[in-house]
């Protein structure tokens, strides 16, 4: 198989008439050898942290995972899973940089844009001290091994935000060292006040989700100001194993659709805290949940903002109800309720919190505002098999014609890609069975990546085997949308 899919990938690739960047492949760490590598650089200390032990990351013992017994009676972790595929061919690629480069021809990518695979679960630690130190040793790490490869091959920052100033600080030492993008958590497990005095074993079970915008701890402007300071495009790619729904003790494929449920929460909290509307510069993607959730959201955000931004919701106001009127009518069809008196049969006429605008603190004042936010600011990864990726293009469902960016992210090192010639192959079916024209599909593959890695004029692609295709995608992008 792998003989005919290098043959498939490198025959599409070479029908195409354009690159193929590849927003999302993946790093697979060698725990042993990221582990030496901090101990060092003076950071061995750090991996005596019993949650870095418990994730794998300190040797080879791999991550540990109560029993099924322990995980039903509390109810606290999936199913663990084999993350990668069993080729050796495969598995020596994705986690030997000069292998990966050697063959991302084989796979008809012409660039890749390198995620961590155990290195996500840094960003989760409670300890700071811990967090912060393995996030940065980390980020040293990958720039050290990827830098021969950057020419092809561009590994992403891993950034700690649980606040503002961890992140900004993480931000600036991630591009002191060249690295050009950051992947950032979807959102931090923060303690809820009316429970802090609950024991410590049941203390982490009451948690809220922080997404960083609507309603969050802190004023997370500073981070946002820094990353458009510094260009950065800012990734989210956190696990929603523990949201409740989203998974079973015996069974790791019940948490299909956690990325996407991760990835809904955010760009929601982002757009309804205002964040996209202050900072039109920011980039976010939400990856690997698909684009389908995006336009979902957007749509229903457009219907609401109808309903329930100003105008709309004055029209809900109980206060417009006509009491007498309303008395009148009990008499004809409702006899029984006219023992009430007009005032008891309307409901409550007070607005919580005096809101009266669940759009005020967006910024946004059209139906156009939301539209222009969705097409601008929020970047939606996708898997190459996923045959949702066309409603990011159909304007029939899509409120004022909007099309999301919708960007093709191979996941390249994980369970779901059995062959590391595959991904391209899958993802050309959507041209081969109509869901996108090959127009779309130059999108999908390449246009969508250059807008969101590159921005207006970033640096990110500079020096790149890439770089000359993309500034031509830039230009033509930026001219017809000026």
């Amino acid at each position: 198989m792998t003989a005919n899919g290098t043959h498939d990938a490198r025959r599409i690739r070479d029908s195409l008439g354009h690159v193929v960047i590849d927003a999302d492949a993946h790093h697979v760490e060698i725990s042993v050898a990221f582990a030496d590598f901090v101990r060092d650089h003076g950071g061995g200390a750090l991996l005596d942290d019993p949650a870095v032990r418990a994730l794998g990351l300190s040797d080879a013992a791999g991550e540990q995972v109560p029993a099924l017994e322990q995980r039903r009676r509390q109810h606290i972790s999936a199913r663990p899973v084999w993350w990668t595929p069993a080729d050796t061919l495969d598995y020596a690629s994705v986690t030997m940089p000069a292998l990966y480069h050697e063959r991302l021809g084989e796979a008809g990518i012409d660039f890749a844009v390198v995620y961590p695979s155990r290195g996500l679960t840094l960003l989760s630690l409670e300890r700071e001290d811990t967090r912060v130190g393995l996030a940065r040793l980390y980020n040293e790490y990958v720039a050290e091994i990827y830098a021969p490869y950057r020419d092809r091959l561009s590994p992403v920052a891993v950034i700690p935000a649980h606040t503002p100033a961890e992140g900004v600080a993480a931000l600036e030492h991630a591009t002191a060292i060249g690295l050009r993008a950051a992947l950032m958590p979807s959102f931090v497990w923060r303690p809820i006040p009316a429970f802090a005095d609950a024991p410590p074993q049941y203390r982490s079970r009451l948690q809220r989700i922080d997404n960083f915008g609507l309603d969050s701890e802190y004023d997370y402007d500073p981070f946002w100001a820094k990353a458009v300071e510094l260009d950065v495009p800012l990734s989210c790619h956190t696990s929603g194993f523990k949201l409740p729904g989203h998974f079973t003790p015996s069974n790791y494929s019940f948490a299909a659709g956690h990325f996407a449920a991760v990835g809904e929460g955010t760009a929601k909290s982002l757009f309804l805290g205002g964040v996209t509307t202050r900072f039109p510069g920011l980039r976010i993607a939400l990856l690997e949940g698909g684009v389908a959730v995006g336009v979902r959201v957007y749509g229903d955000l457009v219907s609401r903002f109808e309903k329930r931004g100003r105008r709309g919701l004055g029209r809900l106001d109980p206060a417009r109800l006509d009491g007498a009127e309303l008395h009148r009518l009990a008499g004809r069809y409702a006899p029984g309720l006219t023992r009430y008196t007009p005032e008891q049969l309307i409901p409550g006429t007070s607005a919580p919190d005096g809101q009266v605008d669940d759009f005020a603190a967006s910024g946004v004042t059209s139906a156009a505002d939301i539209r222009d936010a969705f097409s601008r600011n929020f970047f939606w990864g996708c898997e190459g098999d996923d045959p949702l990726v066309g409603l990011a293009w159909d304007d029939r469902v899509n409120p004022l014609g909007a099309t999301l960016p919708a960007m093709m992210g191979s996941d390249l090192g994980h369970w779901d890609v059995p062959s590391f010639t595959l991904p391209l192959v899958e993802a050309y079916e959507l041209v081969e069975d109509a869901i996108l024209t090959p127009a779309q599909f130059e999108e999908f593959t390449c246009t969508n990546a250059v807008r969101y890695y590159a921005g207006a004029g970033s640096s990110f692609f500079a020096g790149t085997a890439v770089a000359a295709d993309v500034e031509r995608i830039r230009s033509a992008h930026w001219e017809r949308t000026a």
